[in-house]
């Protein structure tokens, strides 16, 4: 019972960051019905500008409280972080946007292995560790056997930021004048612009919101491993997109219910059975979704406009 309850909570945690990357894919693909490949690769870059950042606060300028330092990388990521996200739309995607739909995606791979590999000579290919940020943990109960069931501080930042995050970012799009200029954009761009809404503006700050989300994420998975390095933005980006089509590519809710899913499906995989096929449970489980469920678990099936 204690090494299910100490699964879960690691299951949740690792989710909850699949969940933060998820929600950059899925309000791009729900504008532009396109899906940005170099998404992971900006999540990796973010969590190298918190490594440095980090390093530069606490080492050169002796800041000892880790709370504020983790605060002020936190804003810097996010703020350098949607200047990639800016120049990505501006570079990648805008000039393609009337082109044959596989140009933008061949332009996103290739802005994916340009940031890959930027990194790689910029940083090195070796991983970069990080000083321990926040080490205390609470012991919830002891089993019968001697294991402790502990919740780290680290796991409940995670998943109370994701919590804020996703709350803050649901109001934004179904409250305020710019989630209904996305939402506009997203039924039909032609008829919002002849609206009055300034589409190239609301897809801008789309990509911009994507990729200050995927810059929390980048800083939580730092926190959280204390490790990072060029190619961490691969796998993890794919995770992510796979928990975007699970949960419903399009819907908030469903990025992180997806996210969750394939968190709790790798950590109890790994702790239950091999943990060599946990990549492979994860995706067997989303084939099984689509085909039974095609648009998701919160996805809205989509209507042919005629």
């Amino acid at each position: 019972m204690e090494i299910f309850v100490q699964q879960l909570i690691n299951g949740l945690t690792l989710g909850s960051i699949y969940g933060l990357i998820a929600i950059g894919y899925t309000m791009v693909f729900g504008i532009i019905g396109m899906v940005n490949f170099a998404h992971g690769d900006v999540f990796m870059l973010s969590a190298f500008i918190s490594l440095i950042f980090f390093l530069l606060l606490t080492t050169w300028l002796g800041i000892s409280s880790v709370a504020l330092a983790l605060l002020i990388v936190l804003v810097v990521a996010m703020a350098l972080t949607s200047l990639w996200g800016w120049a990505i739309e501006r570079i990648a995607y805008r000039p393609l946007r009337g082109s044959f739909r596989l140009a933008p995606l061949i332009s996103a791979i290739g802005v994916s292995i340009f940031l890959s590999n930027f990194v790689q000579v910029a940083q090195g290919a070796r991983n970069k560790p990080t000083p321990p940020m926040v080490q205390d943990v609470i012991v919830l109960f002891q089993g019968e056997s001697g294991y402790n069931v502990a919740l780290s501080y680290k796991q409940i930042i995670i998943m109370v930021v994701t919590a804020v995050l996703l709350t803050i970012f649901w109001y934004l799009v179904q409250k305020t004048s710019l989630g209904r200029a996305q939402r506009a954009c997203e039924q039909d761009r032609k008829m919002a612009a002849l609206l009055g809404i300034n589409v190239d503006r609301t897809i801008s700050l789309t990509f911009v919101i994507g990729a200050a989300l995927a810059s929390v994420a980048g800083t939580m998975y730092l926190l959280y491993y204390g490790v990072v390095s060029f190619n961490d933005g691969f796998v993890p980006g794919v995770k992510a997109f796979t928990a975007a089509v699970l949960g419903g590519i399009g819907s908030l809710p469903g990025a992180v219910l997806g996210g969750l899913i394939i968190g709790l499906i790798e950590v109890f995989w790994s702790a239950y059975f091999s943990i060599e096929y946990k990549d492979v449970a994860a995706f067997s489980i989303l084939a099984i979704v689509l085909i039974f469920m095609p648009s998701g678990i919160l996805g809205r099936p989509e209507v042919e406009k005629v």
